[in-house]
């Protein structure tokens, strides 16, 4: 009985021992869906070096890495365009996550200090929601009217009601 119990105590606490908070919860790369109205406009998405990891049509979804290297987190710049209307960017930075603090109660020094930093799981979406949504203005107008219902609900929270 001794003998069992001591083998699950072992067994449980190199488990936890061994594991890596941020890097099982957060995961170490995230999906964003991209789209434009009108649709069908170019999409590049590129790293923080300048590199193109992504090029493709609205609407598409693209899955990003959180983490640029050992405690580095990744930024990229999104591009939408389309001829006939002005270019848009969105920056995509990334955070430290919560769950990185995890591993002083759970993951211990192992995942704090080599697993979620060498995975980017210590990193999760700072700035931006997983839903970018960009209405594209024709080039040369100067005012833009915008239906609300086109807004995205980041977009909506934006807004500042006039009397």
């Amino acid at each position: 009985m001794k003998r069992a119990f001591a083998t699950y105590a072992v067994t449980a606490i190199a488990a936890l021992s061994l594991s890596s908070c941020a890097t099982i919860f957060s995961g170490t790369k995230h999906t964003f869906v991209l789209n434009t109205k009108p649709e069908d406009a170019k999409v590049t998405v590129t790293d923080k070096k300048g590199k193109e990891v992504f090029s493709g049509q609205t609407p598409a979804q693209v899955r990003l890495k959180s983490g640029a290297g050992y405690f580095s987190p990744a930024r990229y710049v999104i591009t939408f365009s389309k001829p006939g209307y002005a270019d848009q960017t969105v920056p995509v930075d990334f955070k430290i996550s919560g769950w990185y603090f995890g591993n002083i109660f759970i993951g211990g020094a192992l995942g704090m200090l080599i697993v979620d930093p060498l995975t980017g799981g210590m990193w999760t979406v700072g700035n931006s929601a997983k839903n970018i949504y960009r209405p594209l203005r024709p080039q040369g107008v100067a005012l833009e009217i915008i239906d609300i219902r086109d807004l995205n609900e980041e977009q909506r929270q934006q807004l500042v009601k006039v009397k």
